[in-house]
């Protein structure tokens, strides 16, 4: 219970990652809000944190849109006299699309943009200061392979990820001198929705291409952010940190 008593933001907590992460944070005594756009997935995730013993509410809230992040920190800070002791920022993907740059619309480039990096800026410039009042924090993005290797149909996504390094390497040097580590998590293929949509076919190549011939589930991601946010984070910062079983190597 290394998180006791810390209260620790995770948004795009809805989905499956998000959702293994909250409860993670929860088992190692954090108090955690839960920030979506799904307000009644978040409410089952709360009502599962409760139902375990932890502690957890929910906050409907787009983080694309600066205002709404600006209120639900507002409204974090009086619930928690003014503390924040993690970020978790897991809200992101590719909306579906996989067309070639060339048929990507500058609207659907933006939307990309905005929900894989631009979301992430907007809930750091609210909580950092946070952070830096109390000389304490750590910042946890999710990335995602993505955003090492250039990849057809996914040029805006890759881009924006590619970006999300960038903004944790230049926070971490920004944020250091007042103890506050931020650091970045990076999937592979995570199992869910996008691999059980895949072929048999398909899904055996994947796995085939992975060292450890197996798939990345949640949980994974889950442990590593858990140990990021812990004491075992304590000297890591401005990392990008991959969990894919093998396959960026």
């Amino acid at each position: 219970m290394n998180l006791q008593d810390q209260v620790a933001i995770v948004t795009g907590a809805s989905s499956d990652i998000g959702k293994a992460i909250s409860l993670g944070l929860a088992e190692d005594g954090a108090h955690i809000v839960l920030v979506g756009r799904r307000i009644e997935a978040l409410d089952a995730i709360s009502g599962a944190i409760r139902d375990g013993g932890g502690r957890a509410h929910t906050v409907c809230c787009d983080v694309t849109d600066g205002e709404q992040v600006a209120s639900m920190i507002k409204g974090v800070r009086t619930a928690f006299d003014d503390r924040i002791d993690i970020l978790v920022n897991v809200a992101g993907g590719t909306l579906g699309f996989g067309a070639p740059i060339w048929e990507l619309s500058e609207s659907d480039f933006n939307r990309i943009v905005a929900l894989n990096l631009t979301a992430t800026f907007l809930t750091m410039a609210a909580v950092l200061p946070v952070m830096v009042a109390r000389r304490s924090g750590r910042v946890i993005n999710i990335g995602g392979t993505y955003g090492m290797r250039g990849r057809a149909g996914r040029s805006a996504y890759s881009a924006a990820k590619w970006g999300l390094r960038g903004l944790t390497k230049s926070a971490a040097l920004e944020a250091g001198p007042f103890n506050i580590c931020v650091n970045c998590v990076s999937p592979g293929v995570v199992e869910g929705p996008r691999l059980d949509e895949m072929s048999a076919e398909a899904a055996s190549r994947t796995v085939e291409n992975l060292a450890l011939r197996r798939v990345t589930s949640p949980a994974d991601i889950a442990r590593t952010v858990c140990f990021l946010a812990g004491e075992g984070g304590r000297q890591i910062t401005g990392q990008d940190l991959v969990v894919d079983g093998g396959s960026a190597i």
